[in-house]
């Protein structure tokens, strides 16, 4: 057995290690962590930038990766506490932006601003623990190449957003987007698809 396994199998060993790791309650790592570990864990692509006051939640265990040519702008959040955070190259994260893994973003997108994706999902369903207390659950998002998000989207756990779609603003998703259509309203419903026959986009 490994010495990650030796710490996940060993509650109050976790615990001691998560201590170590960032403050009590807290999802934001350790000023240590920040300096002398992350910078040798995660990867920063060639020409990428990731403005001053973005919020990086990013820990160790987990992995984080920007690509070549890539922006994460002013007062984002990235979170890669309960799973890994890949995005691509040329990718634009809008102002306002929270991005809680785990989620790979691929190549050639735009996310306008306050966009949230979470792949996280508290549990409720015991009703003698506060939600708080109760072990969470994730699924993958995974945003393909060319996607457009718009301001004020939320896309929840699960969700795969399909090559060269987009997403209307203010809608929040659900279920999966497929390739080449245009998603909207809450929850977002497919409101145009792109018809490789007569090389149209073609409402529903």
């Amino acid at each position: 057995m490994g010495l990650v396994e030796k710490i996940k199998s060993n509650p109050k060993l976790k615990k001691f290690v998560l201590y170590l790791l960032m403050p009590k309650n807290q999802a934001r790592p350790r000023l240590w962590v920040k300096l002398f570990v992350n910078p040798f864990k995660h990867h920063k692509g060639k020409g990428s930038l990731i403005r001053r006051s973005v919020r990086m939640d990013v820990m160790p265990f987990n992995y984080f990766s920007l690509g070549k040519n890539s922006t994460i702008e002013d007062f984002s959040t990235i979170n890669n506490g309960v799973g890994d955070v890949i995005i691509g190259d040329r990718v634009r994260i809008g102002l306002g932006n929270t991005i809680i893994g785990p989620v790979t973003i691929g190549n050639d997108i735009m996310f306008a601003q306050n966009i949230v994706l979470s792949g996280l999902n508290h549990g409720y369903e015991d009703i003698s623990l506060p939600i708080s207390d109760q072990p969470v659950s994730t699924k993958p998002i995974v945003v393909e190449d060319e996607v457009w998000i718009g301001a004020n989207a939320v896309i929840t756990a699960g969700v795969t957003v399909g090559k060269h779609s987009i997403v209307a603003a203010g809608s929040v998703v659900v279920k999966s987007v497929p390739p080449y259509s245009i998603v909207g309203g809450n929850p977002a419903k497919i409101l145009k698809q792109y018809n490789q026959e007569t090389q149209q986009w073609e409402r529903l």
